[in-house]
């Protein structure tokens, strides 16, 4: 039996035993947000070394962190070390988007090592196979995709982004929507590419069924992948994304009837105004499923700033009801981020997950800022660094500064407010 269906029979498993502890929440909170839908456990059953992660409805928001190979860096120590810094740095999942190099030897030894739940896009990795067979992507036969697609889930990924929702009738609304940026998900274009060659309909959104019964023997997590994400400002909130957001309702809620827990994708470019209202829009059409968004992005021109750009948009998402946050580091749109990279984006991304924390409610969200501002007040600098979310930075800056008054720091010195009122 999956999750969902042992919640909708009333019982609590391991799983969500686990779950409730790390969240501080009885168990039976998350057995009854399993059983609607609106919470899933993410960890594959034959996934060994891990504990299940909750994502979802009065929860903490979570943090992913990408990492994985390119055609130009393949490099599995590399990427062993990003999987460590992602970790300690406090991410709560981790993707191997590999692309480059042996990637199943690659997504085997991140599963080995890996404390936390693992993600991948297959499709992605039957782009790959395409090439070694001297085949275009678009050659390929449906069979291969879902090949890859179990593969994956007998390694034990604990979820996998699919891009279903791309139909015909959608690709029907982007060609006639005038985009800018036209299709920028790679998962979506080949997709969308191997339709149109084909002329054939999404084979991922034509047999669903068969999706579901690969995830529901390994308890795979479905995240259902947003192809037609807008890829810049002035794409958002288009007909297109709204039309796939549409069948991705309709297929989150065929998942859930057969006992195959999924979320859902979000947009990754969007000025601030239309965030709060994608989220509803969200929860309305998908009946509440996890919401898992890249950023969003707010603006388009911080080449090496993205992480701050990821922040702001990924900080209102959260307080507007998204669950999931996937991090962007300073390297977005230039190059494959390397170890500081990932450390800066689960960062950044931590903290916009720790601020829409606070701004819907959750529990115990605000309890660390009370803690440091005490310890501001007292001037207990070790205890201020020790609370901080990068306690090393904050350490490293506060020793670089020149000796002096160490009650103080060297902004202020003897004008510090806090030492001369006495409020």
């Amino acid at each position: 039996m999956t999750l969902i269906e042992h919640a909708k029979r009333g019982r609590i498993t391991q799983e969500m035993e686990d779950s409730a502890e790390r969240e501080g929440l009885p168990a039976e909170f998350i057995r009854a947000g399993i059983a609607d839908g609106t919470i899933i456990v993410v960890k594959n059953r034959v996934h060994r070394g891990i504990k299940g992660l909750a994502i979802g409805r009065g929860l903490k928001t979570k943090v992913n962190a990408n990492i994985g190979t390119s055609r130009d860096r393949a490099d599995l120590e590399e990427e062993i070390k990003k999987l460590h810094t992602a970790v300690d740095a406090g991410a709560d999942a981790v993707m191997d988007l590999s692309t480059g190099g042996d990637v199943d030897r690659i997504r085997r030894a991140i599963l080995e090592q890996s404390p936390v739940p693992v993600g991948t896009v297959p499709i992605y990795q039957t782009a790959l196979q395409a090439i070694k067979k001297e085949k275009s992507f678009v050659e390929l036969q449906e069979e291969e995709i879902f090949e890859v697609i179990e593969r994956h889930a007998e390694d034990g990924v604990d979820f996998v982004t699919v891009h279903c929702g791309i139909t015909m009738k959608a690709l029907e609304r982007i060609e006639k929507e005038g985009r800018i940026m036209g299709i920028v998900s790679r998962g979506g274009a080949l997709m969308a590419e191997w339709m149109r060659y084909n002329r054939k309909e999404n084979p991922l959104y034509e047999d669903f069924p068969r999706l579901l019964k690969i995830a529901k023997r390994y308890e795979m997590v479905l995240s259902l992948g947003d192809g037609l994400r807008p890829g810049c400002l002035a794409d958002a909130t288009d007909r297109a994304q709204v039309e796939e957001l549409i069948t991705l309702g309709e297929l989150a809620q065929m998942a859930y009837q057969e006992g195959v827990q999924v979320m859902i994708e979000g947009p990754g470019h969007m000025p601030m105004d239309q965030i709060e209202a994608n989220i509803l829009l969200q929860k309305r059409i998908c009946r509440g499923a996890p919401f898992y968004v890249l950023g969003p992005l707010v603006t388009d021109i911080a080449p090496g700033y993205d992480h701050i750009t990821s922040a702001i948009g990924g900080a209102i998402a959260a307080a507007s009801g998204a669950d999931f946050l996937c991090y962007v580091t300073p390297s977005e749109h230039l190059r494959l981020p390397d170890v500081e990279d990932v450390r800066e984006g689960v960062i950044a991304s931590r903290i916009a997950a720790h601020a829409g924390d606070i701004a819907k409610g959750v529990g115990g969200a605000m309890d660390k800022d009370v803690s440091i501002s005490k310890a501001r007040k007292a001037l207990d600098w070790e205890r201020q660094i020790n609370l901080s979310i990068d306690p090393n930075k904050a350490r490293r800056l506060r020793e670089e500064s020149p000796p002096g008054d160490r009650d103080t720091c060297t902004m202020c010195g003897n004008f510090c407010a806090i030492k001369i009122n006495s409020f």
